[in-house]
């Protein structure tokens, strides 16, 4: 060994080197295009034909979108002003239709005199579901009703609507504010009052229809509550839903009529072919997803059930309804059903319609409930069974709980396409948006030849209420999801 190596000191440095950013092909955009987009040679190349693509999308469809009309009495109106603006020869968009037409697009041929019931009905539908989607969550809560509070400020004034319903529809809202404050769980009892009001706004007549309706609903709970001590759950369940049947055969008219003689109030009658667009959609496809899923419960219970009889009875009701098309239902509803009830007897198409489509979604939903149900540990159950727990409360407290936030996605999945399927109602002659009223308006001379207008209005409403039902859904199942927490 050298003398110059014996001398030698080792370095060692006394101060730490200043953090260094990554290299530029390591982070941000240019990393995400890198193992993104051209990663491999066969993704350089898919990525180069969808740049191609979209750019002769783009360019074909964008002069179009630019010479947008939004003021003009026709579609020939129209053309004069695009070909006045851009040239002979040019394309453009004619969303003056819309803003003709856009009040038969969300209400059909409801009167026009009576359009704050409907705009009424739909706000006070965000603060019936407030209190299911946000339950004991206060801060959601106030942001949810306050909002609505300032929807029916705005609409109901631009609707023309009579001071003393404009009065009572505020304090309302106002009170489920206060109240979210110190009790947010009563606010589920407007949740259960309210379809009756909606029915009550929507169709009119006489107040005391839904409310001796409802009554037979506070019967049936009645009988419940002090049968299924004595004689248990089930047969006090059926002797509270025969006293309630027996109530709305025999009792429920003519009670409705001797309120109406002694204290006569009411609204507008409004028939249910004055329906239409937005409205009828959002009727039908709400009211499938409010009674679709504690039927499609049951029905999972009953196709797990010991009991031959409700086994072999869910089984064949989930796989009939599974097994035929919508578009049949909807004709049974339309075109048969009548034929069964005795003569004389009415029965509105809307409610016939709603009863199919909600018949139609628990069967699905049923086989998505049952999926959750055999995804759990057999343990689970087990569980239930050591705490002395009974088959309802082990359903209830244990099983239930967990089947459905298994079942989340798929339940979400199946609420979309149940309110996208309300536009097969066109072919039992209902005025969907997308079908129905569609052809009303291209029937106008003004508006005969439109196309594409029409039909992006009414997607782009839909795109926008399903995906706030999937972004919902995001995050309940983040919320619930605590298993690695």
């Amino acid at each position: 060994m050298s003398d110059t190596h014996a001398l030698t000191v080792t370095f060692v440095r006394d101060t730490m080197l200043p953090p260094a950013p990554p290299p530029v092909g390591e982070r941000g955009a240019v990393k995400w295009m890198r193992e993104n987009l051209f990663s491999t040679p066969l993704n350089i190349a898919l990525t180069v034909v969808g740049l191609l693509a979209v750019y002769a999308l783009v360019t074909a469809a964008l002069p179009w979108w630019l010479n947008s009309v939004w003021n003009a009495g026709s579609l020939s109106e129209c053309r004069q002003i695009v070909a006045a603006s851009a040239g002979e020869g040019a394309t453009g968009a004619c969303w003056a239709m819309i803003r003709e037409r856009w009040h038969q697009f969300l209400f059909g041929f409801y009167p026009p005199s009576q359009y704050w019931r409907p705009v009424l009905a739909l706000g006070l539908l965000a603060a019936a579901l407030a209190p299911v989607l946000f339950a004991g969550q206060k801060r959601n809560l106030t942001i949810v009703l306050g909002s609505v509070a300032v929807y029916l400020l705005v609409t109901l004034y631009l609707a023309a609507t009579p001071a003393g319903a404009f009065a009572l529809s505020i304090a309302v809202i106002l009170g489920m504010i206060g109240l979210a404050q110190v009790q947010p769980g009563r606010l589920l009892w407007f949740t259960l009052l309210y379809p009756a009001l909606c029915f009550w706004l929507l169709w009119g007549g006489s107040i005391w229809s839904p409310v001796v309706v409802m009554a037979g609903f506070a019967l049936l709970y009645g009988v419940f509550r002090l049968a299924s001590p004595v004689i248990g759950l089930a047969p006090g369940a059926a002797a509270g839903i025969l006293v309630a049947v027996l109530w709305w055969l025999y009792l429920d008219i003519p009670t409705a009529r001797a309120l109406q003689q002694a204290l006569p109030f009411g609204l507008q009658s409004v028939n249910s072919d004055q329906f239409g667009g937005f409205l009828l959609a959002i009727v039908i496809g709400v009211t499938g997803i409010t009674f679709s899923l504690p039927i499609g419960i049951l029905l999972a219970l009953g196709r797990q059930s010991d009991m031959l009889i409700v086994k072999t009875l869910s089984v064949g009701f989930i796989e009939f309804i599974r097994g035929v098309p919508l578009i049949t239902l909807l004709f049974t509803a339309s075109l048969l059903l009548q034929y069964f009830l005795p003569p004389g007897t009415t029965f509105d198409i809307i409610l016939r319609v709603i009863i199919l489509v909600t018949f139609f979604a628990a069967a699905y939903l049923a086989e998505v409930i049952r999926g959750g149900l055999a995804a759990l540990p057999r343990g689970q159950y087990e569980a239930a069974d050591a705490l002395g727990l009974d088959y309802w409360r082990a359903q209830r407290l244990i099983i239930l709980p967990q089947a459905l936030k298994v079942s989340i996605p798929a339940i979400v999945s199946t609420f979309i396409g149940l309110f996208k399927d309300t536009t097969l109602v066109a072919f039992v002659g209902l005025m969907d948006p997308l079908k129905g009223v569609t052809q009303i308006v291209r029937a106008d001379i003004n508006w005969k030849g439109i196309y594409w207008e029409p039909y992006i209005f009414v997607g782009a409403i839909f795109f926008i209420i399903c995906f706030g039902m999937s972004r919902y859904s995001m995050y309940l199942e983040q919320k619930l999801k605590t298993d690695h927490r």
